[in-house]
């Protein structure tokens, strides 16, 4: 089996037994727009999970680093400026949109939220579109 393929099993595997555990165990929604935001609201005794959760994610992508270095990209196909700029509009329209992939798509359908499937089917329908224009009608490439 190809290690980026088990990495990747192992990755959804993952992401699923924490979304579970935080859910069973605060009762909170494994959202990462949600919990980064809640997390720069600095709110009084809620701010030391919402940071380790955040460090788990930046630890996860370090350890796999090390583990299978040619699964993450050693450039940036960008600047690093307009990656800054679209990881904010990506953060600003999550907020906008009440939620991100990560708490619609694995915590929201996982939990049969219909608000989730309408919010996942429109992220995936706008993916879609998007990369068709770029590609296609654009003709750019990457």
């Amino acid at each position: 089996m190809d290690p980026s393929l088990l990495f990747a099993l192992l990755g959804g595997l993952l992401i699923g037994a924490a979304s579970l555990l935080l859910l069973v165990g605060t009762g909170r929604i494994a959202g990462v727009s949600g919990i980064v935001g809640g997390a720069l609201a600095r709110p009084a005794g809620d701010l030391a999970w919402r940071l380790a959760f955040v460090l788990g994610l930046v630890a996860g992508g370090c350890v796999l680093r090390v583990l299978s270095p040619r699964t993450l990209p050693t450039s940036l196909p960008h600047s690093a400026l307009v990656i800054v700029g679209a990881g904010l509009l990506v953060g600003f329209g999550a907020r906008l949109g009440g939620g991100c992939t990560s708490g619609h798509g694995v915590c929201g359908l996982g939990r049969r939220s219909p608000r989730s499937l309408a919010a996942v089917l429109t992220f995936m329908t706008t993916a879609f579109v998007t990369v068709y224009v770029v590609r296609h009608v654009l003709g750019g490439g990457a």
